[in-house]
């Protein structure tokens, strides 16, 4: 019986052969498929730039709306009619402004009156602002409101946008809008008051 239970040397080495040629055979083909994946491997690149457009608003206060400047840092003074330095009760005076699309613009815009601030005093005065077909400004001029008659200077409620195109290349600046300030001093008008007024136009691009 004890004969019986050994195990035949031979036949167990002829196992252990059959398992390693198997597992040889396991690492070969595997070897063998990643060679085969890498090559069939293969790309594709695609790249694009991105530039940003420009967008510039100057303004001119002179009389024919032709002389143009940056305004966004400093304000340019408005040239009203005499007696804006005299006022009176019922008194009306006026003061051209033009605006456009500075050249190197890549967008069409809209503006409009989006801010008033004040310093000294500036009660019992009311404004009105219009659009006009040819530049030039006084208190006789009639247009398209873009600022309600009767409007506090203090304020902007109302306002609506003035279209503005862009220039016919980026070597061009667009065509100008024209607009005619109008400043009606109250029955209430205190003697002797003084205040300065700056209003805000806002280009939004298109």
């Amino acid at each position: 019986m004890t004969a019986n239970k050994m195990s035949d040397p031979g036949k167990g080495r002829a196992g252990r052969r059959k398992v390693a040629a198997v597992l040889a055979g396991g690492l070969v083909l595997g070897v063998g498929t990643m060679a085969t994946l890498a090559s069939w491997n293969d790309s594709e690149f695609a790249s694009a730039t991105f530039t940003a457009g420009q967008f510039k608003l100057e303004g001119a206060v002179d009389s024919l709306g032709a002389t143009f400047s940056d305004h966004s840092s400093v304000a340019g003074a408005l040239a009203f009619s005499a007696p804006v330095t005299n006022l009176t009760p019922n008194d009306v005076v006026a003061a051209p402004f033009a605006v456009r699309l500075a050249a190197g613009t890549t967008n069409a815009a809209k503006i409009k009156v989006s801010g008033v601030t004040t310093t000294g005093v500036v009660s019992n005065l009311t404004y009105t602002v219009l659009k006009t077909a040819t530049p030039g400004c006084n208190t006789a001029t009639t247009g398209t409101a873009v600022v309600p008659a009767g409007t506090a200077v203090t304020a902007f409620t109302g306002a609506i946008d003035v279209d503005l195109a862009k220039g016919v290349d980026t070597a061009t600046a667009g065509a100008p809008a024209y607009l005619c300030f109008k400043v009606t001093a109250g029955a209430g008008l205190t003697q002797s008051q003084t205040g300065t007024v700056t209003f805000q136009l806002q280009g939004i691009s298109q």
